[in-house]
């Protein structure tokens, strides 16, 4: 297959978990032969589509894609790849009673419906996009994307002796709460440690190196790649109701067996999108 894959940012201009995950699809698809042009959402025109109309659209975030463009895909073969809820004015369903928003806070609804699907992380953020917009198009991959290297130094990190303390994400992002993390280890008397790095495997060593995790996101978290990381690494959890990830049927494990799930996602997920492709090309 040939795809076009639009995201504002990747992993080589932002180091988010976003796009992280996409950076790993994209590579996964081209180690089976797959073709993938990449583009920034403010890069694309109409006429750039038009020019590769016969190829499959993964839209990531599109936060700068224009809405000329936006229309023009209408009548294309496309997905979202939802990384949060951009389909509502405040990108955060927190803000309304039982995270249904009222119509008028509710943008960009004719993208999602005629997308062949909507990608969620996971089925907590899908049960939140199917309140919201009502579509049948809405699919969970419930889970994300890793390197091979990242899951193998996840595994050998969770073998290690753990200290005795708690891990808590030093953030300036307001709503992953870094705050709230800290005043609970302060009041439960808690040895914590702030964790932080800019290379992401020492990220990783720093965040594996705790028997605990603490993290209090004040808005829905659609999967949360962190929980997930330090669950891999061994680590007990320590959060609230607004995290994706906790709701998986896998989240009962953690170290290894944990591993081998995302190891499997690795398969699953690309050959989830090729399906909804093939699907779709079957019946039009």
């Amino acid at each position: 297959m040939k795809f076009v894959f639009v995201a504002d940012f990747f992993a080589n201009q932002i180091l988010g978990g976003g796009e992280l995950n996409n950076e790993e699809l994209v590579k996964i698809f081209k180690s089976h032969g797959h073709e993938v042009t990449k583009i920034n959402s403010h890069m694309v025109t109409t006429s750039f589509i038009n020019r590769n109309k016969k190829k499959k659209f993964i839209i990531g975030n599109f936060i700068n894609l224009r809405k000329e463009c936006i229309e023009t895909l209408y009548d294309k073969q496309y997905i979202i790849y939802e990384h949060d809820h951009k389909y509502l004015t405040t990108r955060n369903p927190s803000v309304f009673p039982n995270f249904k928003a009222p119509k008028e806070a509710i943008i960009n609804y004719e993208f999602y419906k005629e997308a062949i699907a909507v990608l969620c992380q996971s089925n907590f953020h899908k049960e939140i996009v199917e309140k919201n917009l009502e579509l049948e198009n809405i699919i969970s991959v419930g889970g994300n994307l890793w390197s091979t290297e990242s899951l193998n130094l996840m595994e050998e990190i969770s073998q290690k002796e753990k200290n005795k303390a708690c891990s808590v994400l030093k953030s300036n992002i307001g709503h992953k709460n870094t705050l709230e993390a800290l005043r609970f280890c302060q009041v439960k008397n808690l040895e914590h440690q702030l964790i932080e790095d800019k290379n992401y495997h020492n990220f990783l060593r720093k965040l594996g190196s705790n028997e605990k995790f603490v993290f209090f996101p004040q808005t829905p978290e659609t999967l949360s790649r962190v929980i997930v990381e330090a669950r891999m690494m061994g680590a007990s959890i320590i959060t609230n109701n607004l995290v994706g990830a906790t709701k998986e049927d896998w989240f009962k494990l953690k170290g290894k067996e944990l591993i081998d799930v995302m190891k499997l996602k690795r398969r699953e997920l690309p050959k989830k999108i090729i399906k909804v492709f093939n699907e779709d090309t079957l019946n039009n």
